[in-house]
């Protein structure tokens, strides 16, 4: 028998509305309609404005600060499969507590863990993300996930400004693997920012591993927050003698004073994905668009087809881009 396809609709909390909308246009429909009552307390109720029954559901939400965007996909999951959707999977392009991935000191929590225990306790069937702090948080979870990876969009990006001397570097140790995997995307030399932190967004000491003289710079991450590390590591690496330092990260929290910093620092350019909204323009900030490639594996899910083929690095491959 040929396998049926159940209808598909896109659905977005608050905090991932634009990117939602993003996403349905390019699988050929508008985004479902949801409201959120809100009660005087700050107590607030999801609702979707049409049936889901039977339907493949597909929720997008970010899960950056305040918690209420967590709470707010929790809540949606839970309204569908009460609705009797047929199948619900959460899109976090941005999955929040992702830096609690494990117990590095004593009596604290492995936040990530207890998100994903949120997520199949609410009625989640599958869990869509992008860029995990750290790959090993998809076992956390006993539902299936799709883990995409932003750098189908970045290298494609990156060897269209033709840098004739370009080197990748990390911010840190902690990302040696991935500025690992551009560089060998790109065939190109990798270097290490080696940094020993005081306390959490607070940086003690920093020096270079590697050769960076009359190089030309990309810097990847996969989050920025206050942009404490980016900037001092752009800094030192022009000291060093790097011709050019620009650099890519998938999720811009940008908290704090880190547009100020981003704008006064020497970074020639800061490419991000919208996985997170702007909260203000920056003449420094490029955004690339993940709303393609989501799509493509929405539609891969929902015709239970493969989605290897969306980890295959193509110039081909064109992101919608804003700025």
């Amino acid at each position: 028998m040929p396998l049926q396809f159940n209808p598909v609709k896109v659905f977005s909390g608050s905090a991932s509305t634009a990117l939602a909308s993003k996403i349905a246009r390019s699988i050929g429909r508008d985004a479902g309609e949801v409201t959120i009552n809100r009660f005087s307390d700050g107590e607030f109720q999801p609702s979707y404005n049409e049936s889901v029954r039977g339907c493949d559901l597909f929720i997008v939400q970010s899960t950056y600060a305040p918690s209420d965007n967590l709470m707010e996909l929790l809540l949606l999951i839970d309204a569908a499969r009460r609705a009797s959707a047929h199948y619900v999977t959460a899109v976090i392009p941005y999955f929040g507590l992702a830096r609690q991935d494990r117990k590095d000191k004593p009596r604290v929590p492995i936040g990530s863990k207890l998100v994903a225990n949120l997520l199949a306790a609410a009625g989640a069937n599958r869990v869509m993300t992008m860029d995990l702090h750290a790959a090993q948080i998809q076992g956390f979870f006993d539902i299936p996930v799709d883990h995409l990876d932003a750098s189908v969009i970045f290298v494609p990006y990156l060897r269209s400004l033709g840098l004739k001397h370009l080197t990748i570097a990390s911010p840190d140790i902690g990302g040696a693997l991935r500025a690992r995997f551009f560089a060998k995307a790109m065939n190109v030399e990798v270097v290490i920012c080696d940094k020993q932190r005081k306390r959490a967004n607070e940086i003690e000491s920093m020096s270079v591993i590697g050769d960076v003289k009359g190089h030309d710079i990309v810097l990847v991450d996969d989050i920025i927050d206050t942009a404490g590390t980016l900037t001092k590591a752009a800094q030192l690496l022009v000291d060093k003698g790097a011709r050019s330092v620009r650099a890519v990260c998938t999720h811009p929290v940008l908290s704090g004073n880190a547009y100020e910093r981003i704008e006064d620092s020497v970074l020639e350019e800061l490419i991000v994905c919208d996985t997170i909204p702007l909260r203000q323009n920056s003449k420094k900030i490029r955004v690339l668009s993940v709303a393609e490639l989501f799509a493509k594996a929405i539609s891969s899910v929902n015709e239970h087809g493969s989605i290897s083929e969306l980890f295959r690095i193509s110039d081909e491959y064109q992101s919608k881009i804003n700025i």
